[in-house]
């Protein structure tokens, strides 16, 4: 993070520990509110002490609301927890809260979902539109969640999308480039692999924050069930619900429509989250691709 990062709002969230169903009441307060960092070793994280303008007691950062804001713990005689942000609608929202930074299971704009009709950008999506699985079924769109990731407070790395240039996974797949979270599942040999896990440095990169501006926004697809479709020509997985849906910015819309939902089953099929975790083949198999420079065909 940058040596100083200013704030407009503050809102207080009390003396209860943060998470997923709390509520910002507010009030927001326009002051500047600077947050420092005393390491210099270019990252923030979640139990870091850091600075801030707004309090002469100890202060960590405690976690992160669902755009990336973060909040703070403050020790005194009580602790006390405070959102900071550069908005200033979050009163009477859910917090969204993440002890772990933001975990999203979604496509930037751009990505082509493959339809019955052809291909459509993952932004231009509705819920009803139907999409094609990879096994050439067609299943309606539930919801498409959004969700805007800040690239200022968290871990630097997960934070960054992983792009596949084309060809990365197999011939013609993707069958151009494809930029996904870091934590959205590609189904690879039978394996769905997280798309941080695959990261070679070749063919799979990260893409830079710099690259990415102060925010950027990513797209999820919900289907009724988990489900495996093509973005780019590559099978990707539909959101999965392990992750919450309360992170999204539209949360509201999907909980207007839908309300309390059954947790979603996950595809039979084994998942790896982690580069450790990707089985051998998987690795020999991305390598070779690797060093024919991910061709198409």
């Amino acid at each position: 993070m940058p040596a100083a990062d200013q704030y407009e709002y503050m809102y207080f969230l009390g003396m209860d520990v943060p998470d997923g169903t709390t509520v910002v009441t507010g009030p927001s307060q326009s002051i500047f509110n600077t947050l420092t960092d005393p390491d210099t070793s270019g990252e923030t994280l979640v139990d870091d002490p850091i600075t801030w303008s707004g309090s002469i007691l100890p202060v960590k950062l405690y976690g992160f609301a669902s755009n990336g804001d973060p909040v703070l713990q403050i020790v005194g005689g009580l602790t006390f927890y405070y959102l900071v942000s550069d908005l200033d609608s979050w009163e009477g929202q859910p917090l969204g809260f993440s002890r772990s930074g933001s975990y999203t299971y979604c496509f930037l704009p751009g990505c082509q979902i493959a339809t019955p009709a052809g291909e459509v950008s993952v932004e231009r999506l509705t819920i009803g539109d139907p999409v094609l699985t990879v096994d050439g079924r067609s299943v309606a769109i539930k919801w498409i969640g959004r969700q805007t990731v800040s690239t200022r407070f968290g871990p630097a790395e997960r934070l960054m999308p992983v792009r596949f240039a084309a060809g990365a996974l197999g011939p013609g797949l993707p069958h151009a480039d494809l930029t996904v979270t870091a934590d959205h599942g590609m189904l690879v040999g039978g394996v769905i692999c997280h798309a941080g896990a695959l990261v070679n440095g070749g063919t799979i990169t990260r893409v830079p924050l710099a690259e990415m501006g102060k925010s950027y926004t990513v797209y999820h697809v919900e289907t009724e069930n988990h489900e495996i479709i093509l973005a780019n020509g590559a099978p990707a997985e539909t959101f999965i619900d392990n992750a919450g849906r309360r992170a999204f910015d539209n949360y509201a819309e999907f909980e207007a429509l839908y309300g309390e939902v059954p947790e979603m089953q996950e595809l039979p099929y084994p998942r790896a989250m982690s580069a450790r975790q990707v089985p051998d083949r998987i690795r020999a198999m991305l390598a070779r691709r690797e060093s024919r420079g991910g061709c198409v065909a």
